[in-house]
């Protein structure tokens, strides 16, 4: 089978991986307004995605599985679009960071990996940790008028920065054990290009 299949078919692994997580496994915080915040690791399953798959299929693994996780929520429906958008960002900051900078799967390095690996994933979420709840902030204002958007902005900001450090620990940890077993099943990717 080739590489894009398989990585097709990982793809939607993740993005059911990344709805279970955020959907069933989440702590569910309620706001002024009826509105919602959580504290849940659907992040890190989009990372670990990019750090396996590559930016652009792990980042569509991750925005597919929670994007699915909020249309399914009454409370998160309207913010299905912004989910979408900022989770694949997610994806194609860490893979752009572990993979063409870092070329990870290219060394054999273990500190070089966990050092480039540990960089990509905060690159990705330090991104979700200020653009989350300033594109949710416009866009309860703006799109859904929302008038407690300042109310919720600060609870937010403190959500997704504990989404953002427990999902570094997570993603980077699980990557950092997978990659010798699959490296010795011959599933590992080689992602980018093989440095000079």
């Amino acid at each position: 089978m080739n590489q894009k299949v398989q990585k097709i078919a990982l793809t939607g692994l993740f993005a059911a991986l990344s709805y279970v997580v955020f959907t069933f496994l989440q702590i569910k915080i309620t706001l002024p307004g009826g509105d919602a915040t959580s504290i849940h690791l659907g992040n890190a399953v989009c990372v670990l995605g990019a750090l396996l798959l590559g930016g652009y299929y792990g980042g569509l693994g991750g925005a597919i599985g929670m994007t699915i996780g909020d249309l399914f929520d009454p409370v998160y429906i309207t913010y299905a679009p912004k989910t979408f958008i900022l989770k694949f960002c997610i994806g194609l900051i860490t893979g752009f960071i572990a993979h063409r900078i870092g070329k990870i799967t290219y060394s054999n390095d273990k500190k070089h990996v966990f050092l480039w690996t540990l960089l990509a994933a905060i690159g990705g979420l330090l991104f979700n940790v200020i653009f989350d709840p300033l594109v949710g902030y416009y866009y309860k204002l703006l799109i859904l008028g929302k008038p407690a958007a300042e109310l919720t902005l600060a609870w937010n900001v403190a959500s997704t920065s504990i989404n953002a450090v427990t999902s570094t620990i997570v993603s980077v940890a699980i990557y950092m054990a997978l990659r010798p077993v699959l490296k010795k099943s011959g599933m590992f990717f080689t992602i980018g290009k093989k440095p000079e």
